[in-house]
């Protein structure tokens, strides 16, 4: 008996030895393979090419926003013709299939203009608020709030009342009087549900950005973005373009800042040598 199973064992390991060998062989001759076709073959890698998941974690530029990405997204897919808001026709560009189709030649150039603004508004130490109140804009708000930094803060559930307009009773005087409380910009995703608080932005005077649909009307935002506002794709788009600016923004603030701190350097060093030269010439 104990005979038997030691041939049994034996002959498991060969097995497994044999497998694992002809693993290797085959591991072997798939490199071989590739090391020796990959200059005559395609270049195309999962890293070079697109993903549906780098909108969210690998946003684009503004300088690198295009129209095929726009497409890709699905941003030109408008309401159906009978939901169309008349104030939105500059941005329509027509209708296919009883749904209105929007003009991304539009689209992209004031996605530009959004973008230059949050860059400028974060430069000059502002504070920035993207607002995506349903369950699929949450992670979306939050990834932008996080590229740009400690100047911007977002908001993924509902949007409380009187967060701007009664902000002392809702805060507390304290906190009202010693903390910025009131954003410099704020971001809508789906501006349409969010109306009572773009309501309130509007009474603190505050810019807003909002993505439109052909079933709003673009003036509710200061800064409409025509664009597809149910297509979560579309909305990591322009959140991630929205968030690359502002970091470029803080970029840039930091850098001011440095400046200045090295021209402050400067002209301390300058005034200590002045009184010493001064003193000598005395002498």
């Amino acid at each position: 008996m104990t005979g038997s199973c030691c041939k049994t064992a034996g002959y498991v390991s060969k097995c497994s030895v044999s497998v694992f060998l002809h693993v290797q062989d085959k591991i072997w001759l798939t490199s071989r393979v590739v090391d020796l076709f990959s200059e005559h073959g395609s270049s195309v890698t999962r890293d070079n090419v697109f993903q549906p998941h780098h909108q969210l974690h690998r946003p684009l530029a503004p300088s690198e926003a295009t129209l095929s990405a726009l497409i890709a997204a699905g941003a030109h897919f408008g309401h159906a013709k009978s939901l169309l808001n008349p104030n939105f026709m500059p941005y329509a560009y027509g209708v296919r299939a009883g749904i209105t189709i929007i003009d991304l030649d539009s689209t992209l150039p004031l996605l530009r203009r959004a973008a230059s603004l949050t860059r400028a508004v974060v430069a000059r130490d502002g504070t920035v608020v993207f607002v995506g109140t349903r369950p699929d804009l949450r992670a979306v708000v939050r990834k932008a709030a996080e590229r740009i930094g400690p100047q911007a803060f977002h908001v993924g559930e509902r949007w409380l009342p009187g967060t701007l307009t009664n902000k002392l009773q809702l805060f507390g005087p304290d906190v009202a009087k010693a903390q910025r409380v009131t954003p410099d910009l704020v971001i809508f995703l789906n501006p349409l549900a969010n109306i009572h608080a773009i309501r309130e932005c509007a009474i603190q005077h505050i810019p807003t950005i909002g993505i439109v649909d052909s079933n709003v009307d673009p003036r509710v935002v200061m800064y409409p973005i025509p664009a597809n506002d149910e297509s979560p794709r579309t909305a990591e788009l322009i959140a991630g373009v929205l968030s690359i600016a502002g970091r470029e923004g803080r970029v840039l603030r930091d850098k001011e800042e440095r400046s200045k701190e090295l021209r402050l350097s400067r002209y301390l060093r300058t005034q200590e040598r002045g009184p010493a030269r001064h003193l000598g010439d005395g002498e």
